[in-house]
């Protein structure tokens, strides 16, 4: 019987048979202990000199690091046996190789990160890798699952675009015959399409923002998750949204403890996350930071504070306003000036728009970029204007406002952005299976 180490508790005083690789041994010399993984979990698998045939002993001991194999043995309880979940461990009775790999580049020793990055492809096999791919599964999975059950319907949208979404200085330009077109910044304006024939949708995939940036918290290529709602106004989206995080995080810790803990994430700081989130006014926000600014002794961290009605915000500002609350918390208002074309004006005061940002604690800024469509054509057509954009290649979400158009509001995550929040992480790459930085394309 072949199991998943994940559910090995399951199993024990049962001979089960294990398919997977080598992740390290310890050779004792008529006891070999062998680390195996199956890509749910890590196992010991004991291989006792007289319990086994001197074939499958010696197997045992030429065994390298990531060879690949199949074990057979008895699952017992043993506390002090490692692995992931750990607590059990396998009496090996057979085994089998399936091959014994070569010298493995990434040792148990100490490797820098730009090894690492060209070892991408393997290094996707240690424990760490592993652990932050299967919490970001589940928050993919958790997303899904939220958005379809409070009956948002997943509508595909194109990658291939013919204008700019969110900034003409972001765009990654592809040939495309004999015309000019750009990867997808964002499926945004084709949901919108979408809300007019389903009410709610969502749409789920890779964008690119060719933004040449080198932080922590920035990709060139990322998945985001995207709701469109007919009907809804800015409060309710903020209500959608707060739920809907809630429940991914929630579902994170409860399915992904045991990785959690691997990464040696405090878990307590994700349990009170739960809606309603604090709202606060981007006038407030900066008047906060002003406040911080004032009683700054540093020169550097003044200058990093120093806004001014009008600025965007940076990652120090984003940083130091989550310090000050407990959970995720709503800035909302925006300046026009620094927001999409397509965000709805604030009534009676044009220079802010109906939007909002969701920010995550602990320093780690925004997750989510939510607002109020603009639903009166005449506006939107004045509002390409201002930002010195063509009508022509928008003349089809011009027209959306034409026919039948109602309030309507929507909000984009990113998914790397949140799984790094919730496994804790320093830096954005690692949640990508694959990332993609200004300088970094392979693997």
């Amino acid at each position: 019987m072949i199991i998943r180490l994940e559910n090995i508790a399951q199993y024990v005083g049962q001979t089960v048979t294990i398919q997977g690789w080598l992740y390290d041994k310890t050779d004792k010399g008529k006891l070999q202990f062998l680390q195996v993984r199956d890509g749910t979990g890590i196992a010991q698998a004991v291989v006792f000199k007289k319990d086994v045939s001197p074939e499958v002993f010696d197997q045992a001991k030429r065994l390298t690091q990531e060879s690949s194999l199949i074990v057979t043995g008895s699952i017992r309880a043993d506390e002090r046996a490692p692995g992931i979940p750990g607590g059990f461990e396998i009496g090996v009775s057979d085994l089998q190789v399936v091959q014994i790999a070569a010298e493995y580049p990434i040792t148990p020793k100490e490797h820098g990160v730009e090894f690492l990055m060209d070892q991408r492809h393997l290094w996707l096999r240690s424990s760490r890798q592993w652990a932050i791919q299967r919490v970001r599964s589940t928050a993919m999975r958790a997303m899904r699952a939220w958005l379809d059950d409070h009956g948002l319907m997943e509508v595909s949208t194109p990658v291939l675009t013919p204008s700019a979404a969110e900034g003409t200085q972001t765009l990654f330009p592809v040939e495309y015959f004999e015309q000019q077109a750009y990867l997808a910044q964002t499926g945004q304006l084709y949901n919108e399409a979408n809300i007019f024939a389903f009410k709610s949708v969502y749409c789920f995939g890779p964008t690119f923002r060719a933004e040449k940036s080198k932080t922590r918290r920035h990709l060139t290529e990322f998945w985001m998750v995207e709701p469109e709602i007919a009907y809804c106004d800015l409060d309710q989206l903020l209500e959608v949204e707060e739920q809907f995080v809630s429940h991914v995080v929630q579902t994170c810790l409860k399915e992904r403890a045991v990785e959690l803990k691997y990464l040696g994430r405090d878990v307590s700081k994700l349990e009170n996350i739960l809606a309603p989130f604090p709202r606060i006014r981007y006038d407030e926000a900066v008047e906060r930071l002003h406040q911080l600014e004032a009683e700054a002794t540093d020169p550097e961290q003044k200058a990093l504070l120093h806004i001014v009605w009008g600025d965007d915000f940076g990652a120090p500002h984003e940083t130091a306003l989550t310090q000050q609350f407990d959970r995720p918390v709503f800035v909302v208002g925006y300046p026009t000036q620094v927001k999409a074309f397509y965000m709805e004006p604030w009534p009676d005061r044009p220079e802010v728009c109906k939007s909002a940002d969701l920010l995550a604690p602990e320093g780690y800024g925004e997750i989510i970029g939510g607002s109020e469509r603009i639903s009166n054509p005449d506006k939107l057509i004045e509002r390409l204007k201002d930002h010195n954009l063509p009508q022509e290649p928008y003349q089809w979400y011009i027209d959306l406002r034409k026919y039948g158009s109602v309030p309507h509001s929507g909000f984009g995550l990113g998914v790397e952005r949140t799984v790094s929040w919730i496994c804790g992480l320093e830096h954005i790459r690692e949640v990508s299976p694959f990332p993609r930085l200004i300088n970094r394309l392979y693997p």
